[in-house]
């Protein structure tokens, strides 16, 4: 078992990592100023493979469980299935001693997180990841949110999970296109924080491809170390968290523009290489470096350009919403070489349509 703290403003996320930790959530929730009630939200596909486990270990350990499913999916992140959330959290009372605990990937923890922020004006929440993305990203940092038709991740807040679980076994169940998706997000914390973390997703490439159970938790612990790091010198992203962004600006346009239908990792690993063009054509990178970064998407079945052509001009529209839009000018997290990074907000639009266009065939 591996456990790490995530201190921050107003508390800390206690992160343990151990294979088989779903067993034991119930001990280690009793451990937090015991919650009589545990709200718990998951996915119809996760609660089918984990719910049992988790709501037994819950109740043997003496606290009354509710809970509330919904469809996989991005869709599943919207005010519909929120205000479903807040209906089923009335029904059960939960009061602000209860706890909400969320069940799967980075959809079911914004989505859970981001009901927790708002019941009440803020209950404690848990969050169990079962799926790389979540594991090494999503899972903590506090960012909680859900989706809006003017943008992704619009309508959310920051608020952190209590404890975080990680069961590293999870992993063993997902589809290889899932588990591909979720690397998108380790190899982006490599490509801004450490270009060593990079060598060693190539030279271990093929463990995890494999989901060796060893180099996947190690994987997940020097993931969530970085992130530490990052979110610690900078919770609520007035400055350096931004960086967690590299890839996300136009990735999240392409994942609009195709409704969704592609993952979310899909999307960052397009949106960093658009990225790595960019900064490539402003002498921030070299060729071979941009080269070496598709190689390494491509070494884990990403892709690096689009399934059909977007309209460039469009998905271009699109960044506007970005988060990091500030006094109307996109901010770019741009590779000031591998393992560096640096924010421009005087990126011309020509160049931007450029970078889309490299990843829409």
């Amino acid at each position: 078992m591996d456990e790490l703290i995530l201190k921050f403003s107003r508390g800390e996320s206690e992160i343990i990592i151990q294979p088989g930790g779903l067993n034991y959530i119930g001990k280690w929730v009793s451990a937090l100023d015991a919650p009589q009630l545990v709200f718990v939200c998951s996915d119809t596909t996760v609660a089918g493979l984990y719910a049992d486990t988790v709501l037994r270990s819950l109740e043997e350990a003496g606290i009354q469980t509710v809970l509330h499913t919904f469809a996989p999916g991005d869709e599943s992140k919207s005010l519909e299935q929120l205000n479903l959330i807040y209906e089923g959290l009335g029904e059960a009372r939960l009061s602000r001693d209860g706890l909400l605990l969320a069940l799967g990937g980075g959809v079911v923890s914004d989505l859970t997180g981001f009901a927790a922020a708002t019941w009440m004006r803020g209950v404690r929440y848990v969050t169990c990841p079962t799926t790389v993305e979540a594991d090494v990203d999503a899972s903590i940092g506090g960012k909680t949110a859900i989706n809006h038709p003017a943008g992704k991740n619009l309508v959310g807040a920051f608020h952190h999970a209590e404890l975080v679980a990680v069961d590293t076994k999870c992993l063993q169940t997902l589809q290889a296109r899932d588990i591909a998706s979720g690397l998108a997000e380790s190899i982006k914390h490599a490509l801004i924080c450490d270009e060593g973390f990079l060598a060693w997703h190539e030279d271990q490439a093929e463990k995890i491809n494999a989901v060796d159970a060893d180099v996947m938790a190690d994987l997940v612990d020097r993931n969530l170390r970085i992130k530490a790091g990052v979110v610690e010198s900078d919770e609520q992203e007035h400055g350096r968290r931004a960086i967690l962004n590299f890839g996300h600006t136009i990735g999240h346009a392409v994942e609009s523009w195709f409704d969704y239908r592609l993952r979310h990792g899909e999307g960052v690993g397009l949106g960093m290489v658009a990225a790595a063009h960019i900064s490539r054509e402003l002498g921030l990178l070299e060729q071979s470096e941009v080269e070496r970064i598709c190689a390494v998407l491509k070494l884990f079945n990403l892709p690096i350009v689009t399934p059909k052509p977007m309209d460039i001009e469009a998905v271009s529209a699109f960044t506007f919403g970005d988060k990091k839009v500030l006094k109307g000018k996109r901010r770019w997290v741009l590779l000031d070489g591998l393992g560096k990074t640096v924010i421009r907000d005087d990126i011309e639009e020509s160049l931007i349509r450029e970078a889309i266009a490299v990843i829409s065939p």
